[in-house]
């Protein structure tokens, strides 16, 4: 959950962009890829587009991946044929922290991504930020399924453009509906996934539950998807950030919609159903004690505590403190991020096929 927008600019020297509150250079590749034979030739390599590369992988002379204050260095590339699938990568390393943002992020979408990517580059490792459908103002008319499918499409580039040697996936607030789905779905792709990281694993459903039209227009959306007419919008009401499918719309607010996956009035039985299979990944989950999109009547303490045993046994961090995009615990959670992926990080690729 994530109700204001994010913003970047771009030039031909630097990337840089106004941070929100709230919220690789291309190589040949190599046959020793596991999945190359299934990904390679998907997309063309002329579709990366270079901004501000430098041949060192320290990120430029500056010795890092940022060059000041909002402004980052790195590649901005294509992986996928739509205008929207572009994404963003600081440092040139084969391991890659992939950033998934909440409902109207983009690039650049909370604060601790400037340290994070500083704090990467010093371990050798990248942070890509990518555009899907669903960014800005895109999740309205998108879905998980479509978040899925754009997410696999990264890794299989990353596998296949830059030889990524693992991949760990940071969501925040819905990105973490991503995580979760996409692994899911084990696709190809998901087997570089060395570990999962959740920052803001909240409640959709149970937020918007607090505002007083909610109840009304779910019961539309209920009667759209059973006269057929799931995938047209919903009257401007339901939600002024963006048009909104009826579909989608149920997703996200009405009870056991395929977005509601953290509520705290969930049966452990029911989360397990909706997370177990994350059981089989190193998982973290970060959870902001004051976070302002959980209802007040939430035990915090509790609902992560159960998250985490729903997950497999995830690693439990508690902000105190900690707003929703944990913009005023930006060091706690860049160290908590970094500790993580320095543990869990890539030991080497399995072979998918045994």
């Amino acid at each position: 959950m994530n109700l204001s927008l994010s913003s970047s600019t771009s030039s031909s020297v630097s990337s840089a962009s106004s941070t929100s509150n709230s919220s690789s250079s291309s190589s040949t590749a190599t046959s020793t890829s596991w999945l190359s034979g299934i990904v390679r030739g998907r997309f063309d390599k002329s579709s990366s587009v270079k901004m501000a590369h430098n041949s060192s992988s320290s990120g430029g002379d500056s010795g890092g991946p940022v060059k000041g204050k909002n402004q980052f260095r790195g590649v901005l590339f294509k992986y996928g044929p739509k205008p929207i699938q572009v994404a963003f990568q600081t440092g040139d390393y084969k391991q890659q922290v992939i950033f998934i943002g909440g409902l109207t992020d983009g690039l650049f979408a909370t604060e601790y991504l400037e340290p994070l990517a500083i704090a990467l580059d010093k371990e050798r490792w990248s942070l890509v930020q990518l555009l899907m459908s669903s960014s800005y103002s895109g999740y309205g008319t998108s879905s998980l399924q479509q978040d899925a499918m754009e997410i696999d499409q990264l890794i299989s580039y990353l596998i296949n453009k830059e030889d990524s040697e693992g991949v760990v996936l940071l969501g925040h607030s819905t990105g973490c509906q991503d995580i979760v789905h996409y692994m899911r779905t084990n696709a190809a792709c998901s087997r570089a996934v060395r570990a999962a990281i959740l920052q803001a694993p909240v409640s959709d459903r149970e937020y918007r539950a607090t505002l007083p039209e909610t109840a009304a227009m779910i019961d539309l959306a209920s009667t759209m998807i059973k006269e057929g007419r799931g995938l047209e919008l919903m009257p401007k009401e339901a939600d002024p950030c963006s048009p909104i499918t009826a579909q989608r719309y149920h997703s996200l607010c009405a009870y056991m919609g395929e977005d509601d996956m953290f509520s705290s009035d969930l049966s452990d039985d029911q989360l397990r159903q909706r997370l177990g299979q994350m059981a089989n990944t190193p998982c973290q989950v970060i959870f902001s004690m004051a976070d302002e999109y959980v209802p007040e009547y939430v035990d915090k303490k509790a609902l992560v505590e159960r998250l985490c045993r729903a997950l497999g046994g995830a690693e439990k961090v508690e902000i105190e403190h900690g707003n929703h995009s944990l913009s005023n615990r930006v060091q706690e959670a860049v160290q908590s991020i970094i500790d993580f992926v320095k543990r869990e990080g890539p030991k080497g690729w399995d072979d998918p096929w045994n």
